[in-house]
């Protein structure tokens, strides 16, 4: 052994090749934490020593290669000044380089995940071997920075600009044949296969059969196209990555501005180049919101794994209800694993569960993302049935039958006798009491809340909701199901509308004023799209259903009649009264006809101002900054006082559940970051503008108290 850390060891296999091994001890991944940099600085440096350094091979212990760096431990730097952090990366490149420039070929073996500084790591030796199934990618535009370890640099090198582009840009990952294709890796090999191929193609180099310098040369000095050719690969790639990336996501456009201006260089000059643009990305606020997203996505996952510790799997489902919530619940269950019994009062209804699931693998098909085999294989996995002949197998049963709180307890006692007396039960419910349903119920203590949204396919998160009888083991299964579906589970404790539709119904109420103060519905959704949001809220309303809005606003108008209720009719009631119900009858704030895909597009509709004139008040303008903040502090506020009252558990879950719920906007961190990110103090004094509006806009003591104490939801660690 050569040399020996606790993220690295040094192997010395003979005839002068010798092994670089990431084996980090105390975990079952490798990161390069500053830890593992400073094993690798030593490692570098007892190789470099070799008189007899013949070739270097670069390989992994563990399932994955390297994972990318510690963003915990990263993401700190972020709050130093940009000269600090720039220095910080030259220190991390001058080691790189080293790699890189070593006085023998080098080779990486890539196994299992590859990510940001792993693959940036692995982008430094002169070949690559890639396992199938293993992963290459540069994701940091995720966390709103980009690759600060030469990742710009050299990767628009080896598999030209426009591949360089959509890979940083987009953060995509790549599996071995794609990155084969475009050149990113040089071979891909069964995993059996990989450590003996690396050797191979190791010893190869060493023997003069390949020319690793020629490699070098590649990737150290500028790319080779004229000058039109790199306008045309900038001009394209600027139009398409600007809108996907949208005005509110810096770093994909300074990634396209950084590799414009470093493809011309050499390499230590451009490497300078992407470090001062990366301190600036570092420095940005978005980049602490996406950071911090990142960490609270972490936190939510361990106490979903803390909670399914002990859960016994869920090896078979069934859902009431074959609807299209119904149907894409037993999509989403059968496409992940999970076989579901799907049951209906009749045949109609069933097709139509069916038809929903189909439509959905259909899309899969026609995308490229499964195969016809994996198509049928899904299918079978969808039982429908019109009786309960088989429930008493099912694990876990999820009803999704109307919203309404008799139907409900009347199905959910009579599934409950047909089911084993170890089955969870659990009601797709979006407003009403897990607590009142669970009196219909002789066994309560099964008896849980699953909050999908709609679309089930496309929406991330499920509340799980725990009812006042709720045993711990009925929320673990539960947890356990939503994780084996796919889906990121937050926990809430009962009350209307439990921690999404809570918050969600302030922010309309303060849409529902802001008209009948005489705003135009068409300018507040323009205000709060521009502001973030993926859809403004008279179009949220339409989407989700004015008839459904409607009826979940009496629930909360019950629960919270202090702030949610109103005497006066409001636009969503006219609307209701009026049968205009958004997409799913064609006609509500706006008007909708499918498009050449068969999805509702939105068109204006000239007669809503007329058919809203008695329930709106007298037109005015708004500044876009009155509207944002009509519409915002409402919600901030709700979502604090379920923070305090413990309905969510943490401030890290509350804005996740927002985030993957409704679609708050990620680069804001959701609604508790946004406060912290603005001051709470500045925040309050922003909600005292408009305590005439009444008890939504009326900050709680508890953030009375954090103003004046500098308090923070998230105080940034010492």
């Amino acid at each position: 052994m050569l040399m020996e850390g606790n993220s690295i060891r040094v192997e010395n296999l003979g005839s002068g090749m010798y092994e670089l091994v990431f084996d980090q001890k105390d975990s079952d991944i490798n990161t390069l934490s500053q830890a593992a940099l400073d094993d690798l600085r030593q490692a570098v440096d007892a190789i470099k020593g070799q008189s007899d350094l013949r070739g270097l091979l670069l390989s992994s212990a563990k399932k994955e290669f390297i994972v990318g760096a510690d963003i915990t431990e990263f993401s700190k730097m972020f709050d130093a000044e940009q000269a600090f952090i720039t220095d910080y990366l030259a220190k991390i490149n001058t080691l790189f380089n080293e790699i890189e420039d070593m006085p023998c070929p080098t080779v990486v073996a890539i196994n299992g995940i590859c990510f940001g500084g792993g693959f940036e790591l692995a982008l430094t030796a002169d070949y690559r071997v890639m396992a199938q199934g293993a992963k290459v990618a540069l994701p940091e535009v995720k966390l709103g920075i980009y690759p600060g370890w030469g990742g710009t640099v050299r990767l628009p090198r080896l598999i030209g600009i426009d591949n360089a582009n959509e890979w940083i840009c987009g953060g995509t990952e790549n599996k071995a044949d794609a990155a084969l294709k475009v050149g990113a890796v040089d071979a891909a090999v069964a995993p059996d296969d990989l450590r003996d191929s690396a050797l191979r193609l190791l010893n190869d180099c060493a023997d003069g059969v390949f020319d690793y310098q020629a490699r070098r040369t590649e990737k150290q000095t500028p790319v080779l196209l004229n000058n039109m050719e790199q306008m045309m690969a900038f001009e394209s790639a600027r139009g398409v990555i600007g809108a996907k990336a949208g005005p509110h996501y810096p770093s994909p456009m300074l990634v396209l501005k950084t590799i414009e201006k470093t493809c011309t260089m050499t390499r230590d000059k451009a490497l300078l180049i992407e470090a001062k643009g990366f301190a600036k990305l570092a420095t940005n606020s978005v980049t602490a919101s996406l950071v911090g997203l990142f960490l609270k996505d972490q936190h939510v996952k361990r106490v979903a794994k803390k909670y399914t510790a002990e859960a016994e799997p869920v090896k078979q489902a069934a859902v009431l209800g074959a609807g299209i919530m119904g149907g894409g619940i037993a999509y989403q269950s059968a496409s992940r694993g999970t076989p579901i019994l799907m049951k209906d009062i009749n045949e109609p209804a069933l097709q139509l569960g069916l038809d929903e699931a189909t439509k959905l693998l259909g899309g899969q098909l026609k995308r490229g993302r499964i195969d016809a085999a994996k198509m049928a294989k899904v299918i079978t996995q969808i039982t429908p049935t019109l009786s309960y002949g088989d429930f008493d197998r099912a694990d876990i049963v999820v009803e999704a039958v109307v919203e309404n709180v008799n139907v409900k307890k009347s199905v959910l006692a009579d599934v409950e006798k047909n089911i084993s007396a170890d089955s969870v039960l659990a009601s797709n419910t979006s407003t009403i009491s897990i607590t009142e349903l669970a009196t219909a119920l002789e066994r309560p203590e099964q008896f849980c809340g699953m909050h999908f949204f709609n679309p089930v396919h496309r929406m991330p998160l499920v509340e799980v909701i725990r009812g006042e009888k709720t045993s711990e083991a009925t929320i673990a299964r539960t947890v356990a199901y939503a994780q084996a579906m796919g889906k990121t589970p937050v926990v809430v404790n009962d009350c209307p509308g439990f921690l999404v539709n809570r918050v969600l119904f302030p922010y309309f109420g303060g849409f529902s004023g802001l008209l009948e103060s005489g705003a135009d519905f068409v300018k507040v959704d323009k205000v709060m799209e521009r502001f973030g949001w993926p859809m403004g809220p008279a179009y949220l309303l339409d989407v989700v259903g004015i008839d459904t809005a409607y009826h979940a606003d009496a629930v909360m108008a019950e629960g919270f009649p202090d702030r949610m209720s109103h005497d006066n009719e409001n636009a969503i009631d006219r609307m209701f009264k009026l049968e205009r119900f958004g997409q799913k009858n064609a006609k509500g704030f706006y008007r909708y006809e499918n498009d050449k895909r068969g999805k509702p597009k939105k068109l204006a509709d000239e007669a809503v101002p007329e058919l809203l004139s008695d329930v709106l008040g007298d037109a005015r303008e708004f500044t876009n900054e009155e509207i944002i903040e009509r519409m915002m502090i409402p919600l901030c506020i709700e979502t604090a006082r379920c923070v305090e009252e413990g309905i969510v558990a943490s401030p890290a879950e509350a804005d996740i559940g927002l985030i993957y719920g409704i679609g708050f906007p990620p680069f804001l961190g959701g609604a508790m970051n946004y406060m912290d990110q603005m001051g709470m103090q500045t925040f309050c004094d922003m909600a005292d503008k408009y305590t005439d509006l009444g008890p939504m806009y009326v900050p709680t003591e508890t953030m009375r108290e954090m103003a004046a104490n500098g308090g923070k939801y998230f105080p940034v660690a010492g």
